[in-house]
């Protein structure tokens, strides 16, 4: 059986979900650096730096990020086919996975928390803004450019909702990111919602986001 520690709303819901799909037996613990309780301690004890998602493998070992956690499972489950199984496909598929982990994780970050990343930012608001702002319209770029990238339909891989359909499905529930590419990728937009709305997705979902 395998342990998922993350916090409902977070980028746990994707892990979540394939999990589902898989039909592997799991746990999830609710916990996390933000509201951490007790079983945030056993989260340390197989990562550390506390990160949510970390699913704990079938061997006792810890495997962390999104996007590692979603390739494993297509990979160790391949009938339930989160990964093409066309080489080619695959391969853009992986592409995806860190082109989401590498360009828009990121941005939600230091919007999160952009004290962080300039030095003085925690003593002022304006500047907190400043960076904000900036990287807001950053990730709406980059999800610009991840919708002309993977412009497939029915789901963005091909017939079957995949790792980088769910990666991508909840990642883009952010920052205000839907309302952006409801405007400016409509089709993309109208792919998320599909995703949203499978039949294996949303009763997921709806647990994450009431």
């Amino acid at each position: 059986m395998y342990t998922l520690y993350g916090k409902h709303g977070s980028g746990v819901a994707s892990v979540h979900a394939a999990l589902e799909i898989v039909g592997a037996p799991y746990r999830l613990i609710e916990t996390s650096s933000w509201e951490p309780n007790a079983a945030f301690q056993d989260l340390l004890k197989v990562n550390p730096i506390g990160q949510v998602p970390t699913l704990v493998l079938e061997d006792g070992s810890a495997l962390s990020e999104s996007a590692a956690i979603l390739a494993y499972l297509g990979l160790k489950y391949p009938a339930a086919k989160l990964l093409p199984e066309s080489d080619a496909k695959r391969a853009q598929a992986l592409r995806g996975l860190a082109f989401i982990a590498a360009n828009c994780y990121p941005c939600i970050t230091i919007l999160d928390y952009p004290e962080r990343f300039c030095a003085d930012a925690d003593q002022d608001e304006a500047v907190k803004e400043r960076i904000r702002a900036g990287t807001r319209a950053r990730l709406h770029k980059h999800w610009e450019i991840f919708a002309d990238l993977f412009p497939g339909t029915p789901y963005l891989t091909g017939n079957e909702v995949g790792a980088l359909d769910l990666y991508g499905a909840v990642v883009s529930k952010w920052a205000g990111t839907r309302k952006h590419v409801e405007q400016h990728r409509p089709q993309f937009h109208a792919t998320l919602q599909r995703i949203d709305q499978h039949p294996k997705v949303a009763p997921v979902f709806t647990q994450h986001w009431k």
